[in-house]
């Protein structure tokens, strides 16, 4: 477990990721940052790999945000296009 973690995660760090739309009303409702997001996957905790999911591939990182604020971000890989992908971030349950 974790090689699509780090497959998704040098992909982010070399600036290969779009951001859903999905993802961009949520970190807008949630008033995040998009940079947060990107710049917090490099440490991000891996908790799930979904390999078969359709039609991504797609994992569930804890991430933390500059102030320090617990995420769950959803992340997934565009195979056809070998780019990342957010699909949605949300505040982690304490």
């Amino acid at each position: 477990m974790g090689q699509l973690f780090d497959s998704i995660r040098s992909l982010v760090l070399k600036g290969s990721y779009v951001i859903g739309e999905h993802a961009v009303e949520r970190l807008e409702e949630r008033g995040i940052l998009e940079w947060q997001v990107v710049d917090g996957i490099e440490y991000g905790l891996l908790l799930v790999e979904r390999i078969s999911d359709l039609p991504n591939p797609s994992v569930e990182v804890q991430q933390l945000l500059a102030d320090g604020t617990a995420i769950r971000a959803i992340w997934s890989h565009l195979k056809y296009a070998d780019f990342a992908k957010l699909v949605t971030v949300y505040y982690s349950e304490k």
